[in-house]
């Protein structure tokens, strides 16, 4: 199986990528520290290094459903390009594949989210909240292939507890 998280920023998605991940027994592939490793091996900031991330992030999957392992891709997913090659990667394997969208509805909840962690990712700086808000504009509709592939949309607000049941019972049926 692949699993795939949405959503923006701080709005909880890597939260629930790892608790969903240790309850199913599934390995998370974050795309912010590979692109964090790669802006460590000297690529300069104004390369594609996020493009590059989830390419990597990719190549990773490829060989983990080659191999019969099921996983949890943790990104932005914010456009339909982005989500279509997961679609394509879970195609060429036959296997089903879910997204997690995840939001976060109360705006000052997302901004404190968003403003307290720390990941301590070398070289990569977190967004701040008015990238964040500016992001909005960039994340797209569902539509096209992504519109057809099973999805649920959770809100963080409603808690840890709540949102990974929901995700649960959602990978399962």
């Amino acid at each position: 199986m692949l699993i795939v998280m949405a959503g923006l920023p701080g709005a909880g998605k890597s939260t629930i990528a790892e608790v969903i991940g240790n309850r199913l027994g599934f390995a998370v592939l974050s795309v912010d520290p590979i692109e964090s490793a790669i802006l460590s091996a000297g690529i300069d900031s104004d390369q594609p290094t996020g493009l590059a991330a989830y390419l990597v992030a990719e190549a990773i999957a490829d060989a983990a459903l080659a191999n019969g392992q099921s996983i949890i891709v943790d990104a932005v997913n914010a456009v339909d390009p982005a989500r279509e090659q997961w679609i394509g990667l879970a195609q060429k394997y036959g296997e089903s594949l879910r997204f997690i969208e995840v939001q976060c509805s109360d705006p000052e909840l997302h901004r404190s989210r968003l403003e307290n962690r720390n990941r301590t990712l070398a070289h990569l700086e977190e967004p701040t909240w008015h990238a964040v808000e500016q992001s909005l504009d960039d994340y797209a509709d569902w539509t096209g292939e992504s519109a057809a592939v099973p999805r649920i949309t959770l809100d963080s607000v409603q808690g840890l507890g709540v949102t990974v049941e929901k995700a649960l019972a959602f990978v399962q049926q």
